[in-house]
């Protein structure tokens, strides 16, 4: 291993979210997916694009962090490594 792969940047606060400009990474993720969607079928799609991107910032500025990660789980659609299935109601540690 070379000097360089060992040297990552790090956070200045390791409670502080990724940010690209002003908004966190899962609010950039859903701003790039409407957006690109908006310019392939334009119209009505940049009505939904800025109602989706106003929703979920709104939604999101009233709850924890992780509200996406949370979501999608709760939905059955991520699955969060050493935790249970989201439907299951019993389980044994």
């Amino acid at each position: 291993m070379s000097n360089n792969e060992l040297n990552k940047s790090f956070p200045q606060y390791l409670g502080k979210p990724i940010q690209v400009l002003w908004f966190e990474l899962d609010e950039l993720i859903i701003f790039v997916f409407t957006l690109t969607f908006a310019l392939i079928y334009g119209g009505f799609m940049w009505i939904i694009f800025i109602a989706i991107q106003w929703f979920y910032t709104r939604t999101k500025r009233k709850h924890a962090r992780g509200f996406l990660k949370h979501i999608l789980y709760t939905l059955g659609l991520l699955e969060m490594k050493n935790y249970p299935e989201y439907f299951e109601k019993e389980f044994h540690e």
